[in-house]
Protein backbone atom coordinates (compact mmCIF):
# COMPACT_ATOMS: atom_id res chain seq x y z
CA UNK A 1 0.00 0.00 0.00
CA UNK A 2 2.93 2.31 0.56
CA UNK A 3 4.57 1.52 -2.35
CA UNK A 4 1.69 2.43 -4.02
CA UNK A 5 1.26 5.78 -2.22
CA UNK A 6 5.04 6.44 -2.89
CA UNK A 7 4.47 5.46 -6.59
CA UNK A 8 1.54 8.14 -7.03
CA UNK A 9 2.88 11.14 -5.10
CA UNK A 10 6.64 10.44 -7.22
CA UNK A 11 4.10 10.24 -10.34
CA UNK A 12 2.44 13.81 -8.75
CA UNK A 13 5.77 15.63 -8.43
CA UNK A 14 7.15 14.27 -12.25
CA UNK A 15 3.83 15.93 -13.99
CA UNK A 16 4.24 18.88 -11.99
CA UNK A 17 7.89 19.41 -12.84
CA UNK A 18 7.32 18.65 -16.69
CA UNK A 19 4.51 21.02 -16.66
CA UNK A 20 7.09 23.50 -15.46
CA UNK A 21 8.74 22.91 -18.60
CA UNK A 22 6.37 22.82 -21.21
CA UNK A 23 6.53 24.64 -24.79
CA UNK A 24 4.02 27.17 -24.93
CA UNK A 25 2.98 24.49 -28.27
CA UNK A 26 1.81 21.93 -25.15
CA UNK A 27 4.82 19.83 -26.23
CA UNK A 28 6.24 18.35 -22.53
CA UNK A 29 9.76 18.47 -22.14
CA UNK A 30 12.17 16.63 -19.65
CA UNK A 31 13.03 18.56 -16.58
CA UNK A 32 16.66 17.12 -17.13
CA UNK A 33 17.40 18.99 -20.80
CA UNK A 34 15.13 20.88 -22.64
CA UNK A 35 16.37 21.13 -26.48
CA UNK A 36 15.77 24.72 -28.37
CA UNK A 37 16.57 25.93 -32.02
CA UNK A 38 17.86 28.98 -30.67
CA UNK A 39 18.92 29.88 -26.75
CA UNK A 40 18.67 33.14 -25.66
CA UNK A 41 20.51 34.28 -22.34
CA UNK A 42 19.69 37.48 -20.77
CA UNK A 43 15.85 38.64 -21.30
CA UNK A 44 17.63 42.38 -22.25
CA UNK A 45 15.88 44.36 -24.25
CA UNK A 46 18.52 42.89 -26.75
CA UNK A 47 17.47 39.55 -25.81
CA UNK A 48 14.00 39.61 -26.19
CA UNK A 49 14.28 41.19 -29.94
CA UNK A 50 16.60 38.33 -30.46
CA UNK A 51 14.16 35.78 -29.23
CA UNK A 52 10.73 37.32 -30.97
CA UNK A 53 13.06 37.95 -34.41
CA UNK A 54 14.16 33.90 -34.45
CA UNK A 55 10.66 32.98 -33.26
CA UNK A 56 9.11 34.80 -36.11
CA UNK A 57 11.81 32.96 -38.53
CA UNK A 58 9.61 29.90 -37.14
CA UNK A 59 12.73 28.84 -35.04
CA UNK A 60 11.60 27.15 -31.76
CA UNK A 61 13.12 29.53 -28.87
CA UNK A 62 14.03 29.80 -25.14
CA UNK A 63 14.70 33.33 -23.56
CA UNK A 64 16.49 32.82 -19.83
CA UNK A 65 16.70 35.46 -17.50
CA UNK A 66 18.46 35.39 -13.46
CA UNK A 67 16.13 38.36 -12.68
CA UNK A 68 12.46 37.90 -12.46
CA UNK A 69 11.51 39.77 -15.00
CA UNK A 70 11.69 40.52 -18.38
CA UNK A 71 13.03 44.01 -20.51
CA UNK A 72 16.12 44.29 -18.29
CA UNK A 73 16.57 48.53 -18.08
CA UNK A 74 13.69 49.28 -19.65
CA UNK A 75 11.55 47.75 -17.91
CA UNK A 76 13.24 48.41 -15.07
CA UNK A 77 13.35 52.52 -14.65
CA UNK A 78 14.96 53.52 -18.27
CA UNK A 79 11.66 55.28 -19.54
CA UNK A 80 13.28 58.18 -21.12
CA UNK A 81 14.74 56.45 -24.49
CA UNK A 82 18.06 56.52 -24.88
CA UNK A 83 16.98 56.95 -28.84
CA UNK A 84 16.36 60.55 -28.14
CA UNK A 85 19.77 61.79 -28.33
CA UNK A 86 20.20 59.39 -31.68
CA UNK A 87 18.69 59.81 -35.09
CA UNK A 88 15.62 58.39 -35.27
CA UNK A 89 15.72 57.72 -38.97
CA UNK A 90 17.80 54.87 -38.39
CA UNK A 91 15.93 52.85 -35.88
CA UNK A 92 13.59 50.33 -37.56
CA UNK A 93 12.50 46.78 -37.09
CA UNK A 94 11.61 45.74 -33.31
CA UNK A 95 13.04 48.86 -31.79
CA UNK A 96 10.40 51.15 -33.91
CA UNK A 97 7.81 48.48 -33.89
CA UNK A 98 7.66 48.24 -29.91
CA UNK A 99 7.56 51.97 -29.57
CA UNK A 100 4.65 51.60 -32.24
CA UNK A 101 3.12 49.57 -29.29
CA UNK A 102 3.63 51.86 -26.48
CA UNK A 103 2.05 54.47 -28.79
CA UNK A 104 -1.03 52.91 -29.18
CA UNK A 105 -1.41 51.55 -25.60
CA UNK A 106 -1.22 55.29 -24.50
CA UNK A 107 -3.41 56.81 -27.45
CA UNK A 108 -6.03 53.85 -26.14
CA UNK A 109 -6.02 55.28 -22.62
CA UNK A 110 -6.31 59.00 -24.02
CA UNK A 111 -2.30 59.91 -23.21
CA UNK A 112 -0.69 62.02 -25.41
CA UNK A 113 2.95 60.40 -25.15
CA UNK A 114 5.94 62.72 -24.56
CA UNK A 115 6.76 66.28 -25.41
CA UNK A 116 8.29 68.54 -27.84
CA UNK A 117 11.70 69.60 -28.00
CA UNK A 118 11.55 73.32 -28.64
CA UNK A 119 14.90 73.55 -30.82
CA UNK A 120 14.09 70.65 -32.96
CA UNK A 121 10.23 70.23 -32.62
CA UNK A 122 11.05 66.34 -31.73
CA UNK A 123 8.85 64.21 -30.02
CA UNK A 124 10.47 62.74 -27.58
CA UNK A 125 10.14 58.57 -26.66
CA UNK A 126 9.27 58.46 -23.17
CA UNK A 127 7.04 55.52 -21.11
CA UNK A 128 6.33 53.99 -17.66
CA UNK A 129 8.69 50.98 -16.77
CA UNK A 130 5.22 48.46 -16.39
CA UNK A 131 4.31 49.53 -19.78
CA UNK A 132 7.33 48.40 -21.15
CA UNK A 133 7.64 45.51 -19.48
CA UNK A 134 3.60 44.60 -20.50
CA UNK A 135 4.91 45.10 -24.07
CA UNK A 136 7.59 43.16 -24.04
CA UNK A 137 5.87 40.28 -22.42
CA UNK A 138 3.34 40.44 -25.05
CA UNK A 139 5.81 40.46 -28.03
CA UNK A 140 7.00 37.18 -26.60
CA UNK A 141 3.85 35.76 -25.80
CA UNK A 142 2.79 36.64 -29.61
CA UNK A 143 6.21 34.83 -30.84
CA UNK A 144 5.76 31.69 -29.02
CA UNK A 145 9.25 32.15 -27.01
CA UNK A 146 8.99 29.78 -23.89
CA UNK A 147 10.55 32.09 -20.73
CA UNK A 148 12.84 31.00 -17.83
CA UNK A 149 13.13 33.82 -14.95
CA UNK A 150 15.03 33.73 -12.04
CA UNK A 151 17.84 30.78 -13.53
CA UNK A 152 21.24 32.29 -13.88
CA UNK A 153 24.03 30.22 -15.54
CA UNK A 154 26.04 28.04 -14.09
CA UNK A 155 28.49 26.37 -16.70
CA UNK A 156 28.41 26.10 -20.51
CA UNK A 157 29.24 22.31 -22.11
CA UNK A 158 31.35 23.15 -24.98
CA UNK A 159 33.07 20.61 -27.67
CA UNK A 160 35.12 21.35 -30.89
CA UNK A 161 34.48 25.04 -30.51
CA UNK A 162 30.53 24.38 -29.71
CA UNK A 163 28.29 24.85 -27.03
CA UNK A 164 25.76 21.65 -26.95
CA UNK A 165 24.12 22.66 -23.53
CA UNK A 166 24.31 25.10 -20.73
CA UNK A 167 23.29 24.33 -17.04
CA UNK A 168 21.41 26.67 -14.54
CA UNK A 169 22.58 26.98 -11.07
CA UNK A 170 18.89 25.34 -10.44
CA UNK A 171 20.13 22.26 -11.60
CA UNK A 172 17.75 22.80 -15.29
CA UNK A 173 20.27 21.92 -18.65
CA UNK A 174 19.05 23.38 -21.59
CA UNK A 175 20.70 22.31 -25.33
CA UNK A 176 20.65 24.11 -28.27
CA UNK A 177 21.63 24.45 -31.77
CA UNK A 178 22.09 28.16 -31.53
CA UNK A 179 23.11 30.62 -28.69
CA UNK A 180 23.02 34.14 -28.30
CA UNK A 181 24.15 36.29 -24.80
CA UNK A 182 22.04 39.10 -24.75
CA UNK A 183 22.78 39.51 -21.17
CA UNK A 184 24.22 42.83 -19.67
CA UNK A 185 27.15 40.84 -18.15
CA UNK A 186 28.66 38.72 -21.01
CA UNK A 187 28.28 35.39 -18.79
CA UNK A 188 27.55 32.49 -21.96
CA UNK A 189 30.70 33.95 -24.04
CA UNK A 190 32.97 33.99 -20.77
CA UNK A 191 31.54 30.43 -19.93
CA UNK A 192 32.00 29.16 -23.58
CA UNK A 193 35.87 30.60 -23.27
CA UNK A 194 35.49 33.33 -25.76
CA UNK A 195 38.21 35.84 -25.36
CA UNK A 196 36.98 39.13 -24.06
CA UNK A 197 38.16 42.36 -21.91
CA UNK A 198 37.11 44.56 -19.13
CA UNK A 199 38.33 47.56 -18.48
CA UNK A 200 39.72 50.69 -20.62
CA UNK A 201 42.58 50.32 -23.06
CA UNK A 202 45.29 52.95 -22.93
CA UNK A 203 45.21 55.95 -25.25
CA UNK A 204 48.03 54.48 -27.62
CA UNK A 205 47.13 50.76 -27.34
CA UNK A 206 44.43 51.23 -30.16
CA UNK A 207 45.47 55.03 -30.83
CA UNK A 208 42.17 56.30 -29.60
CA UNK A 209 42.64 59.96 -28.23
CA UNK A 210 39.80 59.12 -26.17
CA UNK A 211 41.58 55.66 -24.39
CA UNK A 212 42.41 55.47 -20.89
CA UNK A 213 41.80 58.13 -17.92
CA UNK A 214 40.29 60.71 -18.96
CA UNK A 215 39.59 64.30 -17.15
CA UNK A 216 37.20 66.48 -18.29
CA UNK A 217 36.36 68.01 -15.12
CA UNK A 218 38.29 70.46 -12.59
CA UNK A 219 39.23 69.12 -9.15
CA UNK A 220 36.75 69.98 -6.67
CA UNK A 221 37.79 71.88 -3.84
CA UNK A 222 36.25 69.91 -1.30
CA UNK A 223 38.05 68.42 1.65
CA UNK A 224 38.44 64.40 1.12
CA UNK A 225 40.64 63.14 3.80
CA UNK A 226 39.09 62.84 7.23
CA UNK A 227 40.90 63.66 10.48
CA UNK A 228 43.18 60.69 9.89
CA UNK A 229 44.20 61.55 6.25
CA UNK A 230 42.03 59.15 5.31
CA UNK A 231 39.89 58.94 2.21
CA UNK A 232 36.23 59.39 2.77
CA UNK A 233 33.91 57.31 2.22
CA UNK A 234 32.79 57.53 -1.37
CA UNK A 235 36.57 57.93 -2.48
CA UNK A 236 37.96 55.86 -4.73
CA UNK A 237 41.59 56.48 -3.35
CA UNK A 238 44.44 58.77 -3.77
CA UNK A 239 46.19 58.13 -6.57
CA UNK A 240 45.77 60.07 -9.70
CA UNK A 241 46.07 58.27 -12.65
CA UNK A 242 47.90 59.45 -15.83
CA UNK A 243 45.60 61.00 -18.32
CA UNK A 244 45.53 58.26 -21.15
CA UNK A 245 46.55 55.71 -19.07
CA UNK A 246 44.78 52.02 -19.64
CA UNK A 247 42.97 49.96 -16.47
CA UNK A 248 40.93 47.49 -15.46
CA UNK A 249 38.21 50.22 -14.74
CA UNK A 250 34.78 50.38 -16.01
CA UNK A 251 31.58 53.01 -15.93
CA UNK A 252 30.17 53.71 -12.64
CA UNK A 253 26.76 51.69 -12.13
CA UNK A 254 23.64 52.95 -10.78
CA UNK A 255 19.76 52.19 -10.75
CA UNK A 256 17.52 54.17 -12.71
CA UNK A 257 14.38 55.56 -10.92
CA UNK A 258 10.67 56.06 -11.32
CA UNK A 259 9.73 58.83 -8.79
CA UNK A 260 6.83 60.83 -8.65
CA UNK A 261 5.46 64.12 -7.30
CA UNK A 262 1.97 62.91 -7.26
CA UNK A 263 1.08 62.81 -3.43
CA UNK A 264 -1.14 60.09 -4.25
CA UNK A 265 0.86 57.60 -5.80
CA UNK A 266 4.41 58.94 -3.82
CA UNK A 267 6.11 56.17 -1.86
CA UNK A 268 8.15 58.57 0.72
CA UNK A 269 12.05 57.70 0.94
CA UNK A 270 11.86 56.11 4.37
CA UNK A 271 15.18 55.51 6.93
CA UNK A 272 16.70 52.26 5.72
CA UNK A 273 17.78 49.80 8.35
CA UNK A 274 21.49 50.05 7.63
CA UNK A 275 21.27 53.85 6.89
CA UNK A 276 24.80 55.40 8.42
CA UNK A 277 24.98 59.16 7.72
CA UNK A 278 28.77 59.79 7.80
CA UNK A 279 28.78 57.39 4.82
CA UNK A 280 27.37 60.80 2.76
CA UNK A 281 29.90 63.19 4.70
CA UNK A 282 31.05 63.81 1.19
CA UNK A 283 28.06 65.34 0.12
CA UNK A 284 27.89 67.03 3.24
CA UNK A 285 31.19 68.91 2.76
CA UNK A 286 30.28 69.36 -0.70
CA UNK A 287 26.65 71.24 -0.21
CA UNK A 288 28.97 73.63 2.47
CA UNK A 289 31.07 74.55 -0.16
CA UNK A 290 28.35 74.57 -2.61
CA UNK A 291 25.35 75.49 -0.87
CA UNK A 292 22.82 76.93 -3.94
CA UNK A 293 23.41 73.60 -5.60
CA UNK A 294 20.07 71.58 -6.36
CA UNK A 295 19.90 67.70 -6.27
CA UNK A 296 22.10 65.67 -7.53
CA UNK A 297 20.79 63.35 -9.98
CA UNK A 298 19.02 63.96 -13.46
CA UNK A 299 14.71 64.11 -13.73
CA UNK A 300 12.88 63.55 -16.72
CA UNK A 301 9.36 63.81 -17.26
CA UNK A 302 7.31 60.67 -18.76
CA UNK A 303 3.48 59.52 -18.78
CA UNK A 304 2.13 58.67 -15.36
CA UNK A 305 2.80 62.72 -14.00
CA UNK A 306 6.49 60.28 -13.01
CA UNK A 307 10.23 61.42 -13.49
CA UNK A 308 12.97 58.81 -14.62
CA UNK A 309 15.59 60.08 -11.93
CA UNK A 310 19.49 58.80 -14.07
CA UNK A 311 23.03 59.30 -12.41
CA UNK A 312 24.32 62.77 -13.69
CA UNK A 313 27.16 63.08 -15.27
CA UNK A 314 26.99 66.96 -15.23
CA UNK A 315 27.95 66.97 -11.70
CA UNK A 316 30.44 65.10 -9.80
CA UNK A 317 28.52 63.53 -7.07
CA UNK A 318 25.50 61.39 -8.00
CA UNK A 319 23.50 58.43 -7.62
CA UNK A 320 26.24 56.40 -8.97
CA UNK A 321 28.37 54.21 -6.57
CA UNK A 322 31.55 55.73 -8.45
CA UNK A 323 34.38 52.81 -8.04
CA UNK A 324 32.62 50.28 -6.09
CA UNK A 325 32.13 48.09 -9.97
CA UNK A 326 35.59 47.43 -10.90
CA UNK A 327 34.98 43.27 -10.13
CA UNK A 328 31.36 42.91 -10.49
CA UNK A 329 31.80 41.69 -14.44
CA UNK A 330 33.90 38.86 -13.76
CA UNK A 331 32.47 37.74 -10.15
CA UNK A 332 30.83 34.96 -8.81
CA UNK A 333 26.77 35.63 -7.60
CA UNK A 334 27.78 35.86 -4.25
CA UNK A 335 30.12 38.97 -4.73
CA UNK A 336 27.93 40.05 -7.16
CA UNK A 337 24.68 40.20 -4.99
CA UNK A 338 27.01 41.94 -2.26
CA UNK A 339 28.18 44.63 -4.90
CA UNK A 340 24.60 45.11 -5.97
CA UNK A 341 23.06 45.29 -2.43
CA UNK A 342 25.83 47.80 -2.11
CA UNK A 343 24.67 49.53 -4.55
CA UNK A 344 20.95 49.23 -3.10
CA UNK A 345 22.04 50.80 0.01
CA UNK A 346 24.44 53.37 -0.83
CA UNK A 347 21.38 55.20 -3.28
CA UNK A 348 18.26 54.39 -0.47
CA UNK A 349 20.29 56.22 2.24
CA UNK A 350 21.29 58.87 0.32
CA UNK A 351 17.73 59.55 -0.56
CA UNK A 352 17.04 59.37 2.70
CA UNK A 353 20.09 61.70 4.01
CA UNK A 354 19.15 63.95 1.38
CA UNK A 355 15.38 64.33 2.42
CA UNK A 356 16.30 65.16 6.38
CA UNK A 357 20.19 65.98 7.13
CA UNK A 358 20.81 69.35 8.70
CA UNK A 359 24.03 69.12 6.11
CA UNK A 360 21.76 69.18 2.93
CA UNK A 361 20.38 73.01 1.95
CA UNK A 362 16.76 73.27 2.68
CA UNK A 363 15.49 73.96 -0.98
CA UNK A 364 17.32 70.50 -1.65
CA UNK A 365 15.67 69.14 1.09
CA UNK A 366 12.27 70.57 0.34
CA UNK A 367 12.72 68.99 -3.08
CA UNK A 368 13.06 65.34 -1.99
CA UNK A 369 10.34 65.75 0.45
CA UNK A 370 7.90 66.35 -2.95
CA UNK A 371 9.61 63.38 -4.64
CA UNK A 372 9.17 59.75 -3.51
CA UNK A 373 9.24 56.20 -5.46
CA UNK A 374 6.16 55.56 -8.00
CA UNK A 375 3.91 53.60 -5.76
CA UNK A 376 1.89 51.72 -9.29
CA UNK A 377 5.94 50.78 -10.22
CA UNK A 378 8.46 47.92 -8.78
CA UNK A 379 5.31 46.74 -6.60
CA UNK A 380 6.70 43.08 -6.17
CA UNK A 381 10.66 44.72 -5.25
CA UNK A 382 9.31 47.72 -2.81
CA UNK A 383 8.55 50.08 -5.33
CA UNK A 384 12.82 50.13 -5.97
CA UNK A 385 14.33 49.25 -8.86
CA UNK A 386 14.47 45.55 -9.55
CA UNK A 387 17.04 46.23 -12.46
CA UNK A 388 20.98 47.68 -12.00
CA UNK A 389 22.44 49.39 -14.85
CA UNK A 390 25.62 47.90 -15.70
CA UNK A 391 26.87 50.18 -17.94
CA UNK A 392 29.84 48.15 -19.01
CA UNK A 393 31.01 44.88 -18.11
CA UNK A 394 32.97 42.39 -20.22
CA UNK A 395 33.41 42.88 -23.91
CA UNK A 396 34.19 40.56 -26.71
CA UNK A 397 37.42 40.56 -28.76
CA UNK A 398 35.83 39.25 -32.14
CA UNK A 399 35.77 38.73 -35.53
CA UNK A 400 35.58 42.46 -35.72
CA UNK A 401 37.01 44.89 -33.18
CA UNK A 402 35.11 48.46 -33.15
CA UNK A 403 37.57 51.39 -31.96
CA UNK A 404 37.08 54.72 -31.29
CA UNK A 405 37.85 55.61 -35.55
CA UNK A 406 34.51 52.85 -36.58
CA UNK A 407 32.22 55.34 -34.89
CA UNK A 408 33.46 58.55 -35.76
CA UNK A 409 36.09 58.18 -39.11
CA UNK A 410 35.24 55.14 -40.31
CA UNK A 411 31.64 54.47 -40.51
CA UNK A 412 30.66 52.14 -43.78
CA UNK A 413 31.04 48.76 -43.60
CA UNK A 414 30.11 45.87 -45.95
CA UNK A 415 28.59 43.85 -43.66
CA UNK A 416 26.24 45.81 -41.84
CA UNK A 417 23.18 44.36 -39.79
CA UNK A 418 22.52 47.97 -38.29
CA UNK A 419 23.39 51.90 -37.72
CA UNK A 420 24.67 53.24 -34.19
CA UNK A 421 24.33 56.99 -33.54
CA UNK A 422 24.35 57.38 -29.77
CA UNK A 423 27.31 59.75 -28.12
CA UNK A 424 30.50 58.29 -27.06
CA UNK A 425 29.74 58.69 -23.82
CA UNK A 426 31.28 56.84 -20.33
CA UNK A 427 30.18 58.05 -17.12
CA UNK A 428 32.67 58.19 -14.47
CA UNK A 429 35.12 55.26 -13.31
CA UNK A 430 36.75 56.59 -10.37
CA UNK A 431 36.93 59.41 -7.75
CA UNK A 432 40.26 60.30 -6.58
CA UNK A 433 41.36 61.86 -3.51
CA UNK A 434 43.98 65.22 -5.13
CA UNK A 435 47.02 65.93 -3.56
CA UNK A 436 45.56 69.73 -3.18
CA UNK A 437 43.08 68.57 -0.59
CA UNK A 438 40.33 68.12 -2.97
CA UNK A 439 38.47 65.59 -5.58
CA UNK A 440 38.19 64.90 -8.94
CA UNK A 441 36.15 62.21 -10.96
CA UNK A 442 38.25 60.17 -14.25
CA UNK A 443 36.07 58.52 -16.79
CA UNK A 444 34.13 60.50 -17.98
CA UNK A 445 33.89 60.68 -21.84
CA UNK A 446 31.72 62.80 -24.03
CA UNK A 447 33.36 64.69 -26.77
CA UNK A 448 30.31 66.32 -28.62
CA UNK A 449 29.48 69.05 -26.91
CA UNK A 450 28.68 71.01 -29.99
CA UNK A 451 25.62 69.16 -30.97
CA UNK A 452 24.17 69.51 -27.05
CA UNK A 453 24.03 66.12 -26.43
CA UNK A 454 21.19 65.62 -28.81
CA UNK A 455 22.92 63.09 -31.39
CA UNK A 456 26.11 60.94 -32.30
CA UNK A 457 27.05 60.35 -35.97
CA UNK A 458 25.70 57.83 -37.37
CA UNK A 459 27.52 54.68 -38.13
CA UNK A 460 27.32 51.10 -39.40
CA UNK A 461 28.09 48.00 -37.16
CA UNK A 462 29.22 44.88 -38.75
CA UNK A 463 28.35 41.49 -38.09
CA UNK A 464 31.44 40.76 -37.29
CA UNK A 465 31.59 42.75 -33.89
CA UNK A 466 28.66 40.48 -32.63
CA UNK A 467 30.33 36.70 -33.57
CA UNK A 468 33.15 35.26 -31.97
CA UNK A 469 36.40 34.13 -33.52
CA UNK A 470 35.44 30.58 -35.02
CA UNK A 471 38.35 28.81 -33.57
CA UNK A 472 37.05 29.98 -30.21
CA UNK A 473 32.90 29.50 -30.96
CA UNK A 474 31.00 28.77 -33.95
CA UNK A 475 27.75 28.57 -32.61
CA UNK A 476 27.23 32.06 -30.42
CA UNK A 477 26.40 35.23 -31.13
CA UNK A 478 27.10 38.34 -28.59
CA UNK A 479 24.60 41.62 -30.01
CA UNK A 480 25.16 43.07 -26.16
CA UNK A 481 28.73 42.80 -24.70
CA UNK A 482 29.78 43.06 -28.33
CA UNK A 483 33.86 43.35 -29.81
CA UNK A 484 34.70 46.98 -29.38
CA UNK A 485 37.17 48.65 -27.05
CA UNK A 486 35.53 50.80 -23.77
CA UNK A 487 35.68 54.26 -26.24
CA UNK A 488 33.35 52.45 -28.52
CA UNK A 489 31.33 50.57 -26.02
CA UNK A 490 30.76 54.26 -24.50
CA UNK A 491 28.49 54.60 -27.83
CA UNK A 492 27.48 50.81 -28.68
CA UNK A 493 26.04 50.60 -24.85
CA UNK A 494 22.42 51.84 -24.88
CA UNK A 495 19.69 49.94 -25.41
CA UNK A 496 18.49 51.02 -28.89
CA UNK A 497 21.22 49.52 -30.45
CA UNK A 498 21.22 46.75 -28.74
CA UNK A 499 17.58 45.90 -29.32
CA UNK A 500 19.23 46.45 -33.54
CA UNK A 501 21.97 43.96 -32.60
CA UNK A 502 19.55 41.51 -30.56
CA UNK A 503 17.34 41.32 -33.58
CA UNK A 504 19.70 41.04 -36.31
CA UNK A 505 21.70 38.17 -34.41
CA UNK A 506 17.89 36.56 -33.84
CA UNK A 507 17.56 36.40 -37.63
CA UNK A 508 21.66 35.62 -38.45
CA UNK A 509 21.18 32.60 -35.66
CA UNK A 510 17.58 31.42 -37.95
CA UNK A 511 20.03 31.41 -41.28
CA UNK A 512 22.31 29.67 -39.30
CA UNK A 513 20.22 26.64 -38.93
CA UNK A 514 18.66 26.84 -41.96
CA UNK A 515 21.67 26.63 -43.83
CA UNK A 516 23.18 24.36 -41.11
CA UNK A 517 26.26 26.51 -41.31
CA UNK A 518 28.61 27.92 -38.03
CA UNK A 519 27.72 31.73 -37.62
CA UNK A 520 31.02 33.30 -39.41
CA UNK A 521 29.67 31.04 -42.27
CA UNK A 522 26.10 32.64 -43.18
CA UNK A 523 25.59 34.61 -46.31
CA UNK A 524 25.96 37.89 -45.14
CA UNK A 525 24.31 38.88 -48.16
CA UNK A 526 21.56 37.15 -47.60
CA UNK A 527 21.44 38.51 -43.90
CA UNK A 528 21.22 41.60 -44.73
CA UNK A 529 18.06 40.90 -47.29
CA UNK A 530 16.52 39.32 -44.35
CA UNK A 531 16.81 42.38 -41.88
CA UNK A 532 16.21 44.75 -44.38
CA UNK A 533 12.34 42.86 -44.88
CA UNK A 534 11.74 42.96 -41.33
CA UNK A 535 12.36 46.81 -41.76
CA UNK A 536 15.83 46.98 -40.14
CA UNK A 537 17.89 49.94 -40.77
CA UNK A 538 20.91 49.17 -42.29
CA UNK A 539 22.48 52.33 -44.21
CA UNK A 540 22.24 56.80 -43.32
CA UNK A 541 22.62 59.10 -45.46
CA UNK A 542 25.90 61.23 -44.86
CA UNK A 543 24.93 65.10 -43.09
Amino acid sequence: MKQKIYFGLAMVFIALTASAFTRPNGVSLSPEINAYDVVVYGGTPSGIAAAVAAARENKSVVLIEPLPIVGGMMSGGLSFSDSNQMYRETLGGLFEEFHQRIEKLYQERGVKLGYKVAEKDTKVWTYEPHVAEKVFQAMLKEANVRILLKESLNFAEVKNSTIYMIQMHSGVKISGKVFIDASYEGDLMAAAKVTYRIGRESSAELGESLGGAAYPKKPVMVPSLDKHRKPLPLISGTIVTPEGEGDHRIMTYSFRFCFTEDSVNRVPFDRPKDYNPARYELFRRFYKEFPKNGIPFDLYPIPGNKLDGNNSISGQLSIGLVGENWDYPGAGPKRRKMIWNDHESYTKGLFYFLTTDSGVPEHVRNRMKRLGYARDEFVNNGHFPPVLYVREARRMVGTYFLTQTDVLEKTEKIDAIGVGSFPIDSHDCQRIATPDGGFINEGTIFPDKTRIARRGIPYQIPYGAIVPKKAECTNLLVPVCLSSSHVAFSSLRVEPTWIVLGESAGIAAALALEANVAVQDINVEKLKARLASRHQILTFTKK
